[in-house]
């Protein structure tokens, strides 16, 4: 959004490729979102907004509650980590409305997709101005902290042509240019339904880099005049672990402490160090009260 903003200013002496600001809006504020999806008729949850004053939403229940334009310190301080919050019945979203409107958080109330997280599968892409898809993969989820709704934790990189493929459709419908990446959620008959689309680079790309898709040097490499670099078809298996976070989500779940050190020391990336250079997790651990790296989001 900075750079949306001020791309006027930033321009004459900064180059960067991200959608036009209108369509930039549409895919960061949820409620925005759910208006495109509908214009364009894509393959999302049903949800409505629900406010002061506001009757049952017409949907069905349990629903999740996102904030709107998306989440803040205010919301973190009512929910925590979790990204939304999930209620079973109208009963119950009465009650839970009159804290939200008192800090001032809207919510959209979206239709749950039944299933656990790692049914939440994810498309990543960068498309060119031409409209082109120089480099794309595809992913699923394996924990998060918590649980449910959370933050990712641990997630592992997929060769899935049907993500991909509905993913492109979306993309093409939108007009998207530039990265992104699309999150959906496998429902419990196996269609896929799209719960958001995120405009940026994620933690994601290192996984991809690794699985033979290197977003970031694709997009630098046209932003910068040079050649891109060789890309392939993206390498099923690579898998990323946020090592204290998981380690939590993996507690949570029940996972034995060895059995998920091994796990977790062979995953082929991490969010805290390189077996070539452990300088920084040695030193991050090594100092008292450091914290360790966070996983982004």
């Amino acid at each position: 959004m900075f750079l949306s903003e001020n791309r006027e200013q930033l321009e004459p002496a900064v180059r960067f490729l991200i959608p036009e600001r209108e369509l930039l809006l549409d895919m960061i504020d949820k409620r925005r979102f759910q208006a495109l999806a509908e214009r364009c008729e894509l393959p999302v949850p049903r949800a409505r907004m629900v406010g002061p004053g506001a009757t049952d939403p017409d949907v069905s229940f349990p629903v999740v509650l996102k904030p709107v334009p998306h989440r803040s310190v205010r919301w973190t301080a009512l929910a925590g980590s979790e990204k939304a919050l999930r209620v079973e019945t109208p009963a119950q979203l009465r009650t839970i409305l009159p804290p939200l409107i008192e800090r001032g958080i809207e919510v959209v109330a979206q239709e749950y997709v039944p299933g656990p997280e790692d049914r939440i599968v994810s498309y990543h892409a960068y498309v060119d101005p031409d409209g082109a898809v120089v480099g794309e993969f595809t992913g699923r989820k394996i924990r998060t902290l918590p649980l449910e709704r959370g933050t990712s934790t641990a997630l592992i990189t997929t060769d899935d042509p049907e993500v991909a493929q509905l993913a492109r459709e979306v993309v093409g419908r939108i007009g998207l240019r530039g990265v992104a990446k699309l999150d959906f959620k496998r429902a419990l008959d196996g269609t896929l339904r799209l719960l958001e689309v995120n405009p940026r680079f994620t933690l994601w790309v290192h996984a991809g880099a690794v699985a033979g898709v290197n977003l970031p040097a694709l997009v630098h490499a046209d932003l910068t005049g040079r050649p891109r670099p060789a890309s392939r078809r993206a390498r099923a298996g690579v898998r990323w672990v946020s090592l204290r976070s998981d380690r939590a989500a993996a507690r949570a779940a029940g996972i034995p402490l060895a059995r998920w050190a091994w796990w977790a020391l062979g995953c082929e990336t991490n969010s805290a160090f390189a077996w070539s250079d452990p300088g920084p997790l040695v030193g991050r651990f090594g100092r008292s009260g450091t914290r360790a790296p966070r996983a982004a989001a």
